[in-house]
């Protein structure tokens, strides 16, 4: 980065207005680079402005020089798109607005432009600027509202019935404001957004009429200006009835924009749609700060207060992260929501429910023997590495799909549903014993999980041995040799790296949970359930009441389907290609481990019991357990914090009263008590 300039002799002899585009240009960097120096305090950028307006001053000619440079800057330069359109998208679409800021973050800029809005950040482009500007006081605004605006008016040439010469800022601010409303008036025209908005809304019309309010606003202005801005003159209240009546117009907008947010759970949510939404609301929020910068008590403090925030602006503009966190939050929310409703069937409250917990993942544990039966066949037929992820995948998915299907569980599933259930209870902690009640419910969480668990892990480790003892019994083989028995216990063994592995399936887990969700939104929002159950050629080849239940199973298992589905293709595919670019990286499933392990020891028989490695698995299986289940939890409950918009939660209040409940009733987390 070229170092700032520090001398203003050298500023002040290089402010030439007849100078080339690019010298303005560079000489303004530079400029700005010196008001800003080291960026100690928006006081000390404050001083180097006064001094460079003393300095002017000092000089005889200066001022005048510093005035035609401007009006050169203001003649050669448009400023209407950074004050119409900087910081907003210059696509309608969420992907290509993508697109468009890595292209913004990877390619530089060129000084050589006149298009204010590309020059701009090339000018002001910390947020150190908009501290500075916004400590400038208003005797400070005064001397440059009078250097800069002075000799800069100009008529403009689109209205040519103007009486009153506009000055070019003024003129400037007007053509932004009329592109802002009609950007506004074309995104709520747009059928993504005018089929969504509540029926009360549309009535109104609000959009309609938007152009000639600001028609109204403008030649209010204009004859305003003819009477030299007097506050006594009829033009005055003419003016304010005018803003008046544009702003409750654009208030209306607004309303009725935000009311598709109503609709979102009934239709579904759209990251494209969440973002034309967003950006209409940006849009009447600059048009009230440009209507400030004409209309105000304070002009200058409004145009400076706007370029302050055009400065932030800038600097979210080439933020990745920030758009996909704006743009995708609902969508999260929405995620969450459904996983909330899906995990309070997962959490047990009664000893009823608690056995019934067992019972379901003991036949999860059953179903999943003969998925590590089936595992055992496929590496004997020893394919490639992708071919074995990928059928491995249909196997995975199939299982859990059958498990699904016969109302059995698997306990590694529950986390990521019941996390945002737990998050959804932390928005109201400040009602009497609420406190209480969380814990109780943090009680019955842990223990229904633990009953999920031992569910799996008791009832997949006899029914592997059952199945490769019968195995051993009919062709004499068991489920797999010695040798592969041998590949078991050093993959599962606690001194590898199992643990990281383990963490990393939690990983896998939790990304299932989230693109079930997705898979749900979409389905909703593209609404396959009426489709399914209505479209002339679904109907004639299933029949009008089969096309009906296929809709309703669908709908209501989409989320299970897309969860099975997409968990079995992460831990079978995600291990191949992580293989392929030499990442090594492999899954650890609770259940999965446990039957594996369960196959070896009876391919090795009883004496492995007796030997180191055995109980080096065997320890190594609660702790993989404990890490699915914690790495799952843990993000799908952050994820849900945040679309919840759950904050100021005293955590250290929570811990210790959970801590608490430990010491007094530990047996609490692991079974029902005698009350339940």
């Amino acid at each position: 980065m070229k170092a700032p300039v520090h001398d203003l002799q050298e500023l002040l002899a290089r402010l030439d207005p007849e100078a080339t585009l690019v010298s303005r240009h560079l000489w303004l960097t530079d400029f700005f680079d010196w008001v800003r120096g080291e960026c100690v305090s928006p006081d000390a950028s404050i001083a180097r402005v006064k001094l460079f307006l003393d300095a002017l001053n000092a000089r005889p000619g200066m001022a005048e020089q510093a005035q035609a440079w401007w009006r050169n800057l203001m003649n050669t330069v448009d400023a209407t798109p950074l004050l119409a359109d900087y910081g907003f998208a210059s696509r309608s679409a969420f992907m290509s607005e993508l697109a468009e800021r890595l292209r913004l973050k990877l390619l530089p800029a060129t000084p050589e432009t006149i298009d204010a809005a590309e020059l701009f950040p090339l000018v002001l482009d910390r947020a150190f600027d908009a501290q500075w500007m916004a400590a400038i006081d208003e005797p400070l605004m005064h001397r440059l509202q009078t250097l800069l605006h002075s000799g800069t008016s100009s008529q403009p040439q689109d209205h040519p019935g103007d009486a009153q010469a506009l000055t070019v800022w003024q003129n400037a601010v007007l053509q932004a404001v009329m592109f802002c409303t009609a950007q506004v008036q074309a995104t709520g025209f747009s059928p993504e957004l005018r089929l969504r908005m509540s029926a009360n809304k549309l009535e109104r019309e609000p959009f309609h009429n938007l152009p000639y309010e600001f028609d109204t606003v403008r030649a209010a202005y204009v004859a305003h200006a003819s009477s030299g801005f007097d506050a006594d003159a009829p033009t005055h209240a003419l003016l304010q009835e005018a803003l008046q009546q544009f702003r409750e117009r654009l208030e209306h907008c607004r309303q009725a924009a935000a009311s598709v947010y109503t609709h979102l759970d009934e239709h579904g949510i759209s990251v494209n749609l969440v973002f034309r939404l967003r950006q209409l609301r940006e849009r009447v929020l600059r048009i009230r700060l440009l209507l400030d910068c004409l209309t105000s008590a304070h002009p200058s403090a409004s145009t400076a207060r706007l370029l302050g925030q055009l400065v932030l602006v800038g600097q979210e503009r080439r933020s990745l992260r920030a758009l996909v966190a704006s743009n995708s939050s609902l969508l999260a929310a929405k995620v969450a929501e459904c996983s909330s409703e899906t995990g309070e069937h997962y959490i047990t409250r009664t000893r009823a429910e608690y056995l019934d917990m067992f019972g379901k993942a003991a036949g999860g544990g059953v179903l999943t023997s003969l998925t590590t039966w089936f595992k055992f066949m496929l590496m004997g037929v020893a394919l490639v590495p992708f071919w074995d992820g990928f059928w491995s995948s249909i196997i995975y998915s199939l299982s859990f799909i059958a498990i699904g299907l016969l109302h059995w569980t698997l306990a590694t599933k529950q986390p990521a549903m019941t996390a945002p259930a737990m998050a959804a209870k932390l928005k109201d902690l400040t009602a009497p014993n609420a406190l209480d009640v969380f814990v109780d419910e943090v009680t019955h969480l842990v223990r229904s999980q633990v009953a999920a668990v031992l569910g799996n892990v008791l009832l997949v480790v006899p029914a592997v041995v059952l199945i490769s003892v019968a195995l051993l019994l009919l062709s004499g083989q068991p489920m797999i040799d010695a040798k592969e028995a041998a590949y078991v216990l050093k993959r599962l063994s606690l001194l590898g790296p199992t643990l990281l592995f383990a963490a990393f399936t939690g990983v896998l887990l939790f990304a299932s949970s989230i693109i079930a969700g997705w898979v749900e939104n979409w389905f909703v929002l593209h609404r396959l359930k009426s489709a399914l159950r209505y479209n002339p050629r679904i109907t004639a080849v299933l029949g009008p009441e089969r096309a009906a239940r296929w809709s309703i199973f669908l709908r209501d298992n989409i989320s299970a389907l897309a969860s099975s589905i997409s968990l079995g293709f992460l831990l079978g595919l995600v291990p191949a290609f992580a293989d392929f670019f030499g990442l090594g990286l492999q899954v650890r499933h609770v259940t999965l481990s446990a039957g594996q392990l369960a196959a070896a020891c009876a391919s090795l028989g009883w004496g492995v019991l007796q030997t180191g490695a055995f109980w080096w698995c065997a320890a190594s299986i609660p702790l993989i357990g404990a890490l699915n289940l914690t790495v799952s939890f843990y993000l799908a409950f952050r994820l849900a914090l945040q679309a919840h918009n759950v904050t100021g939660v005293d955590r250290a209040r929570i811990r210790q009263a959970i801590w608490q409940r430990w010491r007094s009733a530990p047996l609490s987390f692991f079974r029902p008590t005698q009350n339940s």
